[in-house]
Order: C-alpha cells, then structure tokens, then sequence
C-alpha cells in the first residue's frame, strides 16, 4: 500500500532525509510563516519591520524584488512572501563591519557558502583586498575612488573595461553609469538582461516593433484565456498569483505549459484575504495543465499553430469564416504565407517527439486558444534561455498574431522579468547596442562624444575577460561570476583582472574573485532613505509593463558611511574622468536634473519630473499596444523557423535549471524550497519516476549527471518529481557548472540555462564507498 503522503510512485518505506510531499496550496499559512521567520531571523524585533506597509504602496519603496506591476488600487499589504524576503535581506540587523573582516581572511571566507556569505549582512565601509595579510581592510570612499579612476586611467584602451550592471538599479543610477562609461569610451554593457529576457529583447522588434510585453495589468481583467509557459510564479513573481486566482475565480481558461509541475500554477490562496485564510479552499488556477519536455518549447508552439491552421481549413470547408484573424493579418502582418508552409511541412509525429505532449493535448490548447477573443501569453525564463530562445519568443508572437491577439485589451504578449528595473536600465542605456539617436542625444545634452561601435554582452564579456583582452570589471550590483554558466572558466576571468570593483549591500562570491586590485563599495538598499546635498531623494523604476512609477526609501541607512549608487557611479566618474566637464556633483544633489536629463535622451520620458510624480507614475509608449508597429515595414511579422530545441539522443536527459522557493536569483535565502518538498538542502536532481525505473536507478540514489566532456554534477541525490519525462532539474547555480559559456542563443547570447544534454548514472561515490 502507498502511504498518503509518499510522491507519486514511491512507497513509503523510500522516503528520503529533506524530501516530503507539501500539500498545501501556494501562498497560505506557509507563505506567512516563511515571513514571519525572515522577520525573526533578519531583523529580531527592529522597528525596520514596518517597512513592509511601506512596500510597493504610492508613497513607499518598490520592491526589490520581482517586476511584477502594482495594481492602480492598492490595499494595505501590497508584498508577497519572497517580497517580505527580500526586504528582511537589506534591512537585516546583521552587519559586516570592520571586526568582522579583521577575523575573518578571504581564503577562509571562500569556504562558506553563497548563502553564508551573504547571510552575514550588510556591508558597512568601503573595502579593499591586501594581499599582504589575504583580509579585505576598511578605506575611505576618496581612497576607493582614486584607485578606481587610476585603475580605468592605466588601461590602454577603454575596451579594456567592462561594466556590468544588475536590474536592481535605480533609471537614476543607470543613466548616471551609462554615461560615465560612454563617456570613458565604450559600450561594455554586461548586464543582467543578457542572461534572461535577452531574446524578448532581440526577438519582438522584428516581430512586432519593440522589445517589451503589450499587456497592462487591467488587461488581465479582459482576458478571455491566459496561457502560462515556462515561469514559476509562486516562486520567482508571486504577486502575480492574485491576477490569475481573480481570473481563475471568473471563470478563464488559464492553460500551463511547463516541464514541472509547480504548486504557484496549480491552487492558491491569498494570504492577503481573511476569508480565504480561514476558508479550508483555495483556488484552482490552471484549468489545463501540459508538461512540455524541457527543450520541446518550440515543437509544442509549432503543434498548436499546425492545429489551428488544420482546424482553420476545416471550418472554412464547412462554410464557416475560419479561425484566424483574416482582416488583422491582411491590414497589419507579413509574412503569413512562409509561417504556414514550414507549419505544415512538419509532420505530428515529429511534433509529439520532439515536445513530448500527445496530439489530442497539444489540439485542446489550439481549440482553448481558437474559442477565445482575447488572449494573454505570460512566459518566462523557461522560454529564452535556450539556444533557440530568440526563436521561441517569436514563435509565441506569430501565435498571437494569427488571431489578431495584439494591440487590443485583453490581449498581448507578457515576458515576466526579473529583477524589479531590468527593464527599466535597459530602457535607460544599459545596452552594449546603443542606437545612433540615442548616442546623438546623449553626445549634444553633456558635451562628450560616445563610442559608436558595438559593446560586449554579458558571455562576450566573460570571453574577453578570459583571454586577457578586457583588464577591469566594474559590477553596479549582483554577482555576475556566480550568475553566469561556467564558473570555471568564470573565476579563472575573474581572478586575470587588472582590477575589480563591485557596489553592493552585502558580500558575496565575486567579490572574493581577486583580482589585482580588488575593491568592493557599500550602497543604500531599496528601503533606505537617501539624502542628497539638496534633501531627500527618491529613485525611479519601470516594472515589467513598462510603468515608470517612485521609489522612496524611508528608513535609517545600515550605516552613517553608505552612499547612494548615483553618489557613487558620479565618484567614480570624477576620478576616472578628470578632463571631462559633466556636474556630476550638481546631478546627484538633486535626482530631479537626472530626469530632466533623461527625458533629453529620451523623449519618451516627457515631463518625466511631473508625470512620475502622479500617483502609479505613467506608461512609457508601447505602440504594439495600439497596433502601431515601428519595424521597417511598418507591420508586425510572422517569422518561420525550422523546429529547434534540445533533442533527448544516445540516452541523454535534458536538465534544466530553476531556483528554490528560498531563493532570488543568485541570492539563497535558506536552504529551503517548500512546494517542492525539500527541506534543509539543495544538492537534489528532480527526475521522473520513469526515466529512474529505466536506468535502474532509484528515487533517493545519489548519482551523477554528466555534461560535456569534463563537466558534472557528483554524488546528488535524485528526488522523483512530477517532471516530463526525458528532463531533469536542479538547482542553479550550482548546476551552472554543467554549461559551457559558448552554449548561447547566437542571436541573445543568452546562455543554455534551461535545456543541457546530460548523461545520469549511479554516483561513483556510492561505488566507492561499497
């Protein structure tokens, strides 16, 4: 007999130490417990807890986390569970003050954990690396930026340098870097954006004008079906949660279509209803739910446009208008005829093979789709970071568009970004490919004349770095030597500079990557109150539906010596920068100038100082959102692509990597990921209990995952997991390790996080061990 709560398949008698069933839905009595012990082990019993009333409300701070929208409407706790962790994060009572360092050399601190590292907390000084006593020593903020700007001054060339920068960052902050670095003399953008959405990014423009979602969140309310592909949102945007449970409750199809299942996709219910609460219910959120195989994105698109166009013929044969939109793809498409005939080239077998789903599931999503008006497709990171990310984006566009399901409420497209301002930086100046009215702008409002050839992206950054040509990286934010694959030959880049700095709240694993000279600069949280030469300042932010809205931060900095990150991009630029006549110091004493100079850059930035001082800000221009398509043509375009994606061959599984629901990026709350079942650890590959049966391996075994040549994963232990069969899954990023920094996107560049071919076998550990 099978125990109640045993996973499915597996007896009782196997269970594993850390792996139990959870059975409740997402959110719940456990998203309030998770907050209240971040509460308790960040910030004990500080008045700083109130910052939470405080976040994502009009007068408040927005989170640093997610870039999920703020309703027009807020009620009185406008924050999610990893939301809360992320504010208890910044606003930790712990500090890592000058005692901490004199004890504790760099040698020992590479032994801890990524998650002990910054557990530990808040930076509180400027630092720098003395190789002499291998401990990182206190300077001062003049010390720290005379060494930056003779560190970038020494370089040859400024394509010597690169400068990366996380989406935490304020437009404010970013627009500052931006033009630092274009003045220095180069466009080396590594950023955040490369190792994501970089194939929305590159992938819409040619398909519909521009590089954002069309959707606004009242679009949610008019939607007649939503699909979900490749995103977590109980995990990595679950704010998102109360839209589709409001959409849920009223009766819209909302079809999944993900490798695991994830309780975020399954039921809800929100912590933020009393009733609810107390109500033994919670919501169903997906009405239909098709375990794609990891790398089978583009097979299962392909299958559903195969079914809409046969189902379209058939009805039209009985006399009937057809299923596509006929009218919109005549007046506001090309390209339909090329999408159909390598549509209909392909056959059904190859289509199930390759996306892992029967044709009757693959033909229920095409007749939900055909049967709704207005249509939403939400995706995420389990659509781009692929080879073929690019290819994948613009497959879920020519879907959209067979049906006209662009630029009319209720309908669009919806890539769920990130960090909170990955969007808003790249639409700033963040980008390694800058456009010439741009560049000309931003030469004519401060004098200087920008570099026009092409940047280095994120994986081209790394590459340079490697092979000695770039001698210096600066990091506004994150922790780029951990967030991108390979850490080998990521540290090894690392460790080849001339010099590294990073600005950051808290240490962590790239800041222990020594270079030459190794500098790491303290900055203001999201939630700290940031006083400027001419009083208080706030920052901006564009959410991922392209609302710029305020970010005021009220509460005591962590320490008298933090500086804000305009305050410090503009120190640094004076010292790099001594010939250069910008007013740095006038710009940072008041960030209203900082706006009035993006909006010079910028024109849709208008009235930037009073609009975004509206209540919820305003909307920069989305003209997909209007059906106004700004490609060469002056039309939105189906574009056909051959059947890509990762193919199961010779034995191999395909291994995608996902975060933890203790986990933010490259940021580790605990050890932790509830709806998974897993408790106290993270070293777990997530297979089905089919493929395990297969290879006479057993859920709990410790085994191997074997990439290419000379790249594993040792002594894991398996958990059987409700995923396609043919996939597995582990946690990033140390599953990193099993991807080579050249298995990019060519388009994007954005690393192969979510599709690997890997080989898994008993661990030779156990072997040795017997």
């Amino acid at each position: 007999m099978m125990a109640k709560d045993s996973p499915k398949g597996i007896p009782a008698e196997e269970q594993v130490a850390g792996v139990e069933p959870y059975d409740g839905p997402a959110g719940g009595w456990g998203a309030l417990k998770a907050v209240a012990l971040a509460v308790r082990d960040q910030m004990g019993s500080s008045k700083d807890t109130r910052a939470l009333l405080k976040m994502n409300q009009p007068t408040g701070f927005d989170c640093p986390g997610c870039a999920w929208p703020d309703p027009k409407k807020t009620s009185s706790f406008e924050f999610c569970e990893n939301g809360a962790k992320a504010v208890t994060w910044e606003a930790t009572t712990k500090r890592l003050d000058t005692d901490f360092f004199a004890q504790h050399s760099a040698t020992s601190l590479w032994q801890w954990s990524d998650y002990q590292l910054e557990d530990a907390g808040r930076l509180t000084h400027p630092l720098a690396y003395d190789r002499d006593s291998d401990h990182f020593v206190p300077i001062s903020w003049d010390e720290a930026f005379n060494r930056i700007g003779a560190g970038l001054r020494a370089l040859d060339d400024p394509n010597q340098a690169e400068f990366y920068c996380s989406g935490r960052a304020s437009n404010e902050a970013a627009f500052l870097y931006q033009l630092m670095v274009r003045a220095y003399g180069t466009n080396n953008f590594p950023d955040c954006s490369n190792m994501c959405h970089e194939g929305t990014s590159m992938g819409l423009p040619k398909s519909i004008g521009i590089g954002k979602g069309t959707v606004t969140l009242e679009d949610f309310d008019e939607a007649d079906a939503i699909f979900c592909i490749g995103h977590n949102p109980g995990t990595n945007h679950p704010r998102m949660l109360s839209t589709l449970s409001n959409a849920a409750r009223r009766g819209v199809p909302i079809v999944v279509a993900n490798p695991m299942k994830e309780r975020g996709l399954e039921r809800f219910k929100s912590p933020q209803h009393p009733t609810e609460m107390l109500s033994p219910n919670s919501t169903q959120l997906a009405s239909a739910y098709h375990q794609v195989r990891v790398g089978g994105d583009s097979a299962m698109l392909k299958g559903i446009m195969k079914a809409l166009f046969e189902a379209d013929a058939a009805d039209l044969a009985r006399g009937g208008a057809g299923l596509l939109d006929r009218p919109f793809i005549a007046e506001h498409t090309l390209g339909i005829d090329e999408l159909r005939e390598s549509i209909e080239a392909l056959d059904w077998d190859t289509i199930v093979a390759r996306a892992g789903l029967s044709k009757a599931a693959i033909e229920s999503m095409a007749e939900t789709y055909s049967k709704a008006e207005r249509v939403i497709v939400c995706y995420g990171m389990g659509i781009t970071q692929h080879a073929n990310g690019t290819a994948n984006v613009q497959e879920l566009a020519n879907l959209l568009l067979l049906r006209g399901n662009m630029g009319k409420p209720g309908a669009g497209i919806c890539p769920l970004r990130g960090h909170s301002n990955v969007q808003g930086d790249r639409t700033v100046g963040i980008t390694e490919l800058p456009s010439e009215p741009v560049l000309a702008r931003l030469d004519a409002y401060f004098g200087i004349t920008s570099p026009r050839a092409h940047g280095h992206a994120a994986v081209e950054a790394l590459q340079a770095m490697r092979e000695g040509k770039s001698k210096a990286c600066i990091s506004l934010g994150g922790n780029l030597a951990v967030a991108m694959p390979d850490p080998d030959a990521c540290f090894e880049a690392f460790r080849k500079l001339e010099l590294s700095v990073n600005i950051l709240t808290k240490f962590n694993r790239t800041c222990l990557l020594l270079a030459k000279e190794t500098i790491v600069l303290p900055c203001l949280g999201r939630t700290e109150l940031d006083e400027q030469a001419e009083g208080p300042q706030w920052i901006t932010v564009e959410d991922s539906m392209s609302m710029v809205h305020a970010s005021r931060g009220f509460l005591k900095p962590a320490t008298v010596d933090l500086r804000s990150e305009p305050a410090i991009v503009a120190g640094m630029a004076k010292a790099a920068l001594p010939d250069i006549d910008i007013p740095w110091d006038w710009l940072v004493a008041d960030y209203d100038r900082i706006r009035d100079a993006i909006e010079a850059v910028f024109p849709d930035f208008r009235d930037f100082n009073v609009r975004v001082r509206q209540k919820g800000g305003f909307r920069l221009t989305v003209g997909a959102s209007k059906r106004v398509w700004n490609t060469p043509s002056g039309k939105a375009h189906f574009i056909a692509h051959p059947l890509t994606g990762a193919v199961n061959e010779g034995g191999s599984l395909i291994l995608t990597t996902i975060r933890s629901h203790d986990q933010y990026n490259t940021t580790i709350y605990g050890m932790n990921d509830r709806y998974r079942g897993i408790t106290g650890r993270r070293d777990v590959i997530f297979a089905h209990v089919d493929d395990l049966a297969e290879l006479g391996i057993a859920h709990g075994d410790m085994v191997d995952i074997e990439g290419a040549p000379g790249r594993s994963l040792t002594g894991y232990t398996v958990v059987a997991h409700e995923i396609a069969r043919g996939s597995l899954a582990a946690y990033y990023p140390e599953a990193n390790c099993l991807v080579p920094l050249d298995d990019h996107d060519r388009t994007s560049g954005t690393p192969s996080y979510k599709s690997v071919r890997v080989k898994m076998t008993r661990s030779r550990l156990t072997a040795n061990a017997a």
